[in-house]
């Protein structure tokens, strides 16, 4: 209980805390032509190839308090990152956003271009078109990003045990716990636990997103 709790704790944080970048990335790639377009696709989307262990292990670099930015952080606001819940939130968000950024992307340049350029037309400042055209629009497949990477973000285990390690009570998540079930004498009947209870959260997810995809199509079609 201890593993799921800090594993949708980690998830929820993970998901909050990306999804505002990941709706700005995803409308940049969506509606801007702009020398780097391709490099920046690529960047966001490198977590997706990479093996986690490097992921983790380039968080680790930079956000420790020796790395560069976790000695800013730790030094300045007193915030530590590397070995914490936050640290495997950070972990977890950084592996779900290309997950997030695709989804969303796709919805927006789902939605006719025309309504935009309509609405500037009329005279309307492009945040205003965004705020009332574009973000309403797109809100099923935010939605639907929002369920995928907090399926994902549940399930990480390569960058997370890497960065913030398998700390029980402050980094241990189901799949940690689950990793360290299966090397123990006697812990498979617990390791079947968390595997059953993995499948139903994903197989939840998996299905929340579908109904939300349903629900981008019948209101694009209608």
């Amino acid at each position: 209980m201890e593993a799921l709790t800090l594993s949708l704790k980690v998830a929820f944080w993970a998901v909050l805390i990306s999804l505002p970048l990941a709706i700005l990335v995803a409308w940049v790639l969506a509606r801007r032509i702009f020398p780097g377009k391709t490099l920046l696709n690529a960047i966001v989307h490198l977590p997706l190839i990479l093996p986690p262990v490097v992921v983790g292990y380039l968080l680790l670099v930079s956000l420790s308090t020796q790395g560069w930015l976790g000695a800013w952080l730790h030094d300045t606001l007193s915030i530590t990152i590397a070995f914490t819940w936050k640290g495997a939130a950070v972990a977890s968000g950084v592996m779900a956003f290309p997950l997030m950024v695709r989804t969303i992307r796709l919805a927006i340049e789902a939605i006719p271009a025309g309504l935009e350029q309509a609405a500037r037309t009329l005279g309307a400042h492009p945040g205003r078109v965004f705020a009332t055209i574009t973000l309403p629009l797109a809100i099923p497949g935010i939605l639907s990003g929002v369920v995928l990477a907090f399926a994902r973000s549940l399930g990480e285990f390569g960058a997370t045990i890497t960065f913030v390690s398998n700390i029980p009570g402050q980094t241990r998540t189901i799949p940690l716990a689950l990793y360290s079930l299966i090397q123990q004498p006697g812990g498979e009947s617990a390791a079947a636990r968390l595997v059953v209870l993995s499948i139903i959260l994903a197989i939840a997810a998996l299905i929340a997103s579908e109904i939300l995809a349903r629900k981008i199509s019948h209101r694009l079609e209608g």
